[in-house]
């Protein structure tokens, strides 16, 4: 059974937005630390969202500040990324991944989807 599973992802011209889900087992859900990253080819995998459920506060990469929010529903076990105003260089694969902290590298995370690909054109 798959814990975490992705979704959400397409193609979209820059400046417009996509809402990716991220739906959990119940026991990942409630990681301390749930958080998305995203890996582009050719480069290391980035986090770009954090989300810590304790005490529910977000941090953002600065790449993404301003233009990413997230959200989860707990009804549905469900976390989102809604992503504003894309640009050439948010094209990537998206992954979500649960932790016991909002570690910065991906390296901390033990849980992990398949990703969803968002691919961004001018």
């Amino acid at each position: 059974q798959l814990q975490l599973v992705e979704s959400g992802g397409g193609s979209v011209q820059a400046g417009g937005s996509l809402r990716l889900s991220c739906e959990a087992s119940e026991r990942t859900y409630w990681s301390t630390c749930m958080a998305w990253f995203r890996q582009a080819p050719g480069k290391e995998r980035e986090g770009v969202a954090f989300l810590n459920t304790i005490v529910s506060s977000t941090r953002f990469a600065d790449s993404v500040k301003g233009r990413f929010t997230v959200s989860r529903d707990s009804a549905k076990y469900t976390m989102y990324l809604q992503m504003n105003s894309l640009e050439l260089e948010d094209t990537a694969m998206y992954y979500c991944a649960g932790a016991g902290a909002c570690y910065t590298s991906a390296e901390f995370y033990s849980v992990w989807g398949r990703g969803t690909q968002v691919t961004v054109s001018s």
